[in-house]
């Protein structure tokens, strides 16, 4: 099984999870939504597979480039 680590693309907080550790997901699913300056920016999956795990929670602020999940396919 591959490792797929996902990032965030932008400084923001975390405004609303859309899966959940344990969800098959597909590639371009909306994991989670990251609010920054006032505009709701998704992360989206790269590939299929499972979201193993989280590495943030709701309001926490997230950096560009951050690692936010990761995902095995």
């Amino acid at each position: 099984m591959a490792r797929i680590e996902v990032k965030s693309e932008i400084t923001g907080t975390l405004w609303k999870l859309t899966s959940q550790v344990g969800d098959t997901v597909e590639e371009g699913a909306v994991l989670m939504i990251v609010e920054s300056m006032k505009m709701e920016i998704p992360v989206a999956s790269p590939a299929d597979g499972t979201l193993k795990s989280l590495h943030v929670a709701l309001d926490d602020v997230v950096a560009e480039g951050q690692l936010v999940a990761v995902i095995e396919s």
